[in-house]
């Protein structure tokens, strides 16, 4: 027989209760490069979801110029995110983030400390540090009726960039090399040792 194992009930402020931090680059209207911080985003094929706010810059800009690049960092590049974090590309900055200690800045890359490539396809420019880069195509953007602070964001991942030192082959990237940053109840993390493999595994 199993031992009990007890459990309450919480009000927790935040639910990242962990998933891969994202730093978003999208199109400025002066054909500058953005970079939003997010942590909310899942995939179904070559297909990505993202969950973003409409406060921010990212939503603006994908609404103007709907290409993005989905650039995942690893768990060395967290001190880099932080370096974003209490930026927004908003300006004026809205009276809410303000309350939160935000301040704009136009130039994320400076802010960053990061290196800004080129795309292959998309306009926005892609992270060199970032170990795996998705150029992709915003498809619909949908507001939440029920939170409209919020929006959803459906992309087709056009192009996957990968550093090579994380590839077991020509198409595959190894799992035992690769580790993306994760945001746990908004505290950074990297994988731990691997566990085990699904049945549909390739590599």
């Amino acid at each position: 027989m199993k031992n009990f194992i007890e459990s309450t009930v919480i009000s927790p402020r935040i639910l990242y209760y962990g998933t891969p931090v994202i730093l978003l680059t999208t199109l400025n209207q002066d054909g500058t490069t953005n970079i939003s911080p997010i942590s909310s985003s899942w995939a179904l094929g070559d297909f990505i979801i993202l969950g973003i706010s409409t406060s921010g810059k990212a939503f603006e800009n994908l609404q103007t110029h709907p290409e993005c690049v989905i650039n995942l960092p690893d768990p060395s590049l967290w001190r880099n995110v932080e370096n974003l974090a209490p930026f927004t590309g908003k300006n004026p900055v809205p009276d809410f983030k303000k309350e939160l200690g935000f301040s704009y800045k136009k130039e994320k890359y400076p802010a960053s400390g990061l290196t800004e490539l080129d795309s292959k396809i998309a306009a926005p420019s892609r992270i060199m540090e970032c170990p795996i880069q998705i150029e992709a195509r915003v498809l619909n953007i949908r507001i939440l009726d029920y939170s409209p602070m919020f929006a959803i964001i459906e992309s087709k991942a056009l192009v996957v960039h990968a550093h090579t030192e994380i590839l077991k082959d020509t198409n595959h990237i190894d799992p035992a090399k690769w580790s993306p940053l994760i945001y746990n109840f908004r505290h950074y993390f990297g994988l731990g040792e691997e566990l085990g493999k699904t049945f549909r595994s390739e590599t």
